[in-house]
């Protein structure tokens, strides 16, 4: 939370000296640029460089993990089941809500074009791949050339193959392959918190920087994007209530009783694991065996995030939209995939580390630039409120739903 707030200050404080700079003496801001935006780009390149090590790493360890917690027991594959289908509900409403948020409460032309043109932009889509082009890209000949030339689509469709491959193995293999790629991306998420100590520098200059290019409509942009943002999430978060309702069969009105307190929490940290002890009691006043509870929401916890899909997605729809980038139905679709592949991948990280680390793999894999994440990092700070507030109720949905499925609390449903 600190280290958020001490971001967004940083962006602030280098708009506004942007600005500044910009009234005062425009030939001074103009000149400024070379020395201080490249400082910004600098940073920029740092966090991209750890997209192709981390995607594969977490990729790889999220889909061993869920495959072992799939075999943990009949109540522990319920619970997995449940979640792939969430996510997958969560990310399809996502691709419905973000573009009708846009059409209903559209950006101004000039607001627009300022924030496009200060992160670096213009208006002209790249012609759209065909059908067939797109679907000879999915599988690479080379896998590390793919790597290299940061095809992520071809990489994550190599690498899902491979985990999978690797849930195949003895144990023993099972074990030492998966160890292996869980210490890389250990390892790459220190590197991710070394270059996110450097976020205040990185982000300063690049907020200078647009400040200089698209002057005050550049806040005009961030704040509209932040409310879109906070639509969705809303959308979301309404979405859990309603699947607790209709599907999940728990009376509205009992349901938000229960997860008053947890919800409560989950504003105050922002974190679904600090959530978790809220959780547990909301579920057991919802009537679920607490032997159950124990069982399913750690897993909730390590492996779902109701809301990731769709926030993540609404993220790269909305620079897409920015940047005049017409996404195909079938890019869409591929985005779907690999948004809920990163939500059941990440981790319980940061929010700053896990929205580069999950969204930087959607956009890429959909044609869509990474680089305005640098900033957008920076004001994730309010939708991340309705990003938590969906989580947990996503989580104790589910925990209902994964526990009235099955009778008993199985010895061994313990999570891996």
């Amino acid at each position: 939370m600190k280290s958020a707030w001490i971001i967004l200050s940083a962006l602030i404080a280098g708009m506004l000296l942007g600005i500044g700079v910009e009234l005062a003496a425009p030939d001074a801001g103009t000149a400024s640029l070379p020395y201080i935006e490249p400082i910004g780009l600098l940073w920029l390149n740092a966090l991209k460089m750890t997209i192709v090590p981390l995607v594969v790493a977490l990729l790889i360890t999220g889909i061993t993990a869920t495959a072992d917690a799939a075999r943990a027991g009949k109540l522990a594959a319920r619970a997995v089941m449940t979640f792939l289908a969430a996510i997958f509900i969560s990310g399809s409403m996502s691709l419905l809500m973000t573009p009708l948020l846009l059409r209903l409460f559209p950006l101004s032309t000039g607001a627009a074009d300022a924030l496009r043109n200060g992160l670096g932009g213009t208006s002209e889509a790249s012609p759209s791949p065909t059908f067939g082009d797109f679907l000879l890209s999915l599988i690479p000949t080379n896998p590390i050339a793919a790597a290299a030339d940061t095809a992520i689509l071809p990489l994550i469709v190599f690498t899902t193959i491979f985990a999978f491959a690797i849930t195949k193995l003895e144990p023993v293999h099972r074990a030492t392959l998966s160890g292996l790629f869980k210490a890389l991306g250990d390892a790459m998420l220190i590197v991710i918190g070394w270059v996110l100590a450097l976020a205040p520098i990185g982000v300063f200059a690049l907020g200078y920087a647009l400040a200089v290019k698209a002057g005050l409509a550049a806040f005009g942009g961030l704040i509209h994007y932040v409310l879109i943002l906070s639509g969705v999430g809303i959308s979301c978060l309404i979405l859990g209530l309603l699947l607790a309702w209709l599907i999940v069969g728990v009376p509205l009105p009992r349901f938000v009783r229960a997860m008053v307190p947890t919800m409560a929490v989950a504003i105050s940290t922002q974190s679904s694991l600090a959530s978790l002890p809220a959780m547990l009691k909301s579920s057991e006043e919802l009537g679920v065996d607490p032997k159950k509870a124990d069982v399913v929401l750690p897993l909730a916890v390590a492996l779902f995030r109701f809301t990731s899909p769709a926030m993540n997605l609404a993220v790269v729809i909305y620079v897409a939209w920015l940047f005049g980038i017409e996404l195909t139905p079938w890019e869409m679709g591929v985005g779907l995939a690999v948004a809920m592949a990163a939500a059941l991948s990440s981790v319980s990280l940061p929010g700053s580390i896990s929205f580069v680390t999950s969204i930087a793999p959607i956009a890429v894999s959909m044609g869509v630039p990474v680089a305005p994440l640098g900033l957008l990092v920076a004001v994730e700070t309010f939708p991340d409120i309705f990003r938590t507030l969906g989580n947990v109720v996503g989580d104790v949905a589910a925990t209902k739903y994964a526990a009235d499925g099955v009778e008993t609390a199985e010895p061994t449903g313990e999570t891996p």
